[in-house]
Order: C-alpha cells, then sequence, then structure tokens
C-alpha cells in the first residue's frame, strides 16, 4: 500500500471517530450543532488528529482511549480557522474550497460556532475520565496540555502578537515567536497527548515536542511559500493573503529561495530526532515529510 493510500484510510478512521463525537442536531439551539458539524466535517487533511494517533503508536499505545483526544484537537483546530476566517480577522469567504461558516451561517454564529467547537472540545477530551478510570493522571496531563497549547501560552498568544503585528514589520525573532506558538503550538499538543497517553517518558514527551515544534514552523513557512506560489484553486483558499493583510512572512523577511532551505534545514532536524525511537512504522516519518514538504 503506498503512503497516499494508507493516509487516506486513516483520514476515514478520523472522519468516522469525529462524526461519533460530534453533538446530535437537536434543541431549539440545533442551528449551531449544525454549524460545528458543518465546519468540522470541511475536509481537509485531519493532521494533527493522525499525528497525536501516529505518536500513541509509536509508543505502545493500542487503547480507543486517544479517541476522544483526537477528536478534541481537531474541534481546536476547527474553531481557530472559523475565527480566523471572520470579518474582524482575515476576512475569508472560502476554506478548503467552500464558503466559510460565517458566510453559510451569518457573522455572529460563525462567531457562536467557534465558541462551542472550544468549549466542546474540552468536554468530549473529559469523556476519556470515564472510559479510563484507571488512567485519570495521564488523562489529566494530556487535558493540560491540550488547555495551555490552545491557549494564551500556545495558539492564542502566537495570534496575539500576529494580529498586533500586522501592517508593521517585524523580527525574525517575533516571527518565530508567532509561529512557534501560533502553529507549532497544536501540533506539539497532539503529538505529546499521543505520547503523554501510551506512558512515554518524560523525556521522551520532550523530545517529541521538539520534533513538533520544527515540524510546526516549518509547515508555517510552507505556507508562507505556497502564498505566493500557489493557486486559490490548488489551495482550496485565497492566495496572496498575507500580502492583502500587510503581514511579514518569512518569505517577505529572508526571501523565497531562504525561505525554501529553512524549511529544509529545520525538517532535517525534525526528522533525525525521530530517529532515536526504535520503530519499524515509516508511515509517521513520511507523514512528517509530507507536512513540510506538501503543495497545498
Amino acid at each position: 500500500m503506498s503512503f497516499k493510500e494508507e493516509q487516506g484510510k486513516k483520514v476515514e478512521v478520523i472522519e468516522t471517530i469525529l462524526k461519533k463525537y460530534l453533538p446530535e442536531q437537536e434543541g431549539y439551539q440545533k442551528v449551531i450543532m449544525e454549524a460545528m458539524e458543518y465546519s468540522v466535517m470541511a475536509g481537509g487533511k485531519r493532521l494533527r488528529p493522525m499525528l497525536m494517533l501516529e505518536t500513541f503508536h509509536l509508543f505502545g499505545g493500542n487503547s480507543d482511549i486517544i479517541e476522544p483526544f483526537m477528536a478534541a484537537i481537531e474541534m481546536i483546530h476547527t474553531y481557530s480557522l472559523v475565527h480566523d476566517d471572520l470579518p474582524a480577522m482575515d476576512n475569508d469567504d472560502y476554506r478548503r474550497g467552500r464558503k466559510t461558516t460565517h458566510v453559510v451561517y451569518g457573522e455572529g454564529m460563525g462567531i457562536l460556532a467557534g465558541d462551542a467547537l472550544l468549549n466542546y472540545a474540552f468536554e468530549t477530551a473529559a469523556k476519556a475520565f470515564s472510559m479510563y478510570q484507571t488512567k485519570a493522571l495521564e488523562i489529566g496531563k494530556a487535558i493540560q496540555v491540550l488547555a495551555q497549547k490552545a491557549g494564551i501560552y500556545g495558539m492564542i498568544g502566537g495570534q496575539v502578537v500576529d494580529v498586533e503585528s500586522a501592517g508593521n514589520a517585524v523580527s525574525k525573532e517575533v516571527l518565530d515567536f508567532i509561529y512557534e506558538l501560533k502553529t507549532s503550538a497544536l501540533i506539539e499538543s497532539s503529538m505529546m497527548i499521543g505520547a503523554i497517553l501510551a506512558g512515554a517518558s518524560e523525556e521522551a514527551i520532550k523530545d517529541i515536542e521538539t520534533i513538533a515544534k520544527n515540524v510546526g514552523i516549518a509547515f508555517q513557512i510552507q505556507d508562507d511559500i505556497l502564498d505566493v506560489t500557489s493557486t486559490a484553486e490548488v489551495l482550496g483558499k485565497p492566495i496572496l493573503s498575507d500580502e492583502k493583510n500587510e503581514k511579514t512572512t518569512y518569505v517577505t523577511l529572508v526571501g523565497l529561495d531562504k525561505a525554501k532551505e529553512y524549511v529544509e534545514k529545520i525538517s532535517l532536524e525534525a526528522i533525525e530526532l525521530l530517529h532515536r525511537f526504535e520503530t519499524n512504522d515509516l508511515f509517521l516519518e513520511e507523514l512528517l515529510k509530507s507536512l513540510i514538504h506538501r503543495e497545498k
């Protein structure tokens, strides 16, 4: 089976898990459940839950304790995209080739859909306590990582600096800070939670965090590159949005060629660190490479 075929099968498994954990569309407030499902089931590569699952397997995890966390991380990622697309933020009308949530449901419901997904993500992750009561310590630690990496010391913190920096030139140090928090944090969360729930050592969890940080930064720089080299048809979202929003990127800071070189450098560092862990499963390595060198 080729990597692409195996990836496709894993996406199907993840889609089934997401549908399992999404709320029933009922009650007077059912429009919010509809908006949540519209947002979450809009497609995509399901990279974060996939990375979580693969890291869980890397350290010998083989139970369904990981499932509510896989759903939770995708809900958090999706809420961030819903809010990113709002008029007050990036003001985008299309995501993954179809209309964004606020365009379909209205701006107010778009805000609420993001809020609902963030809250429901933690409600979903907490279901692991009743599933595996003997794993309460690991589950609590995983929820702590999920919260921190999504909050003011993670994704939101990076987004704050990103928004404040719009229209102003920023240094490489500030740009790295934005990328590490805004993009890497959820990738770090995904892989760390997989390791934690599988019972990995503290040292191994720190190594996984470093791998994920490098992958996340490389992923975001590749996003910068694609924003100026790809097309809206290929990406499924508008191009040149960074220019429109007057954002400093690695491309504007060091140029296209240097940006590509840096992606290669830090991605190789991540793969070399992954080789410290003995495994016969090459899928995780191929997955990391595919994220970094993707075309869309």
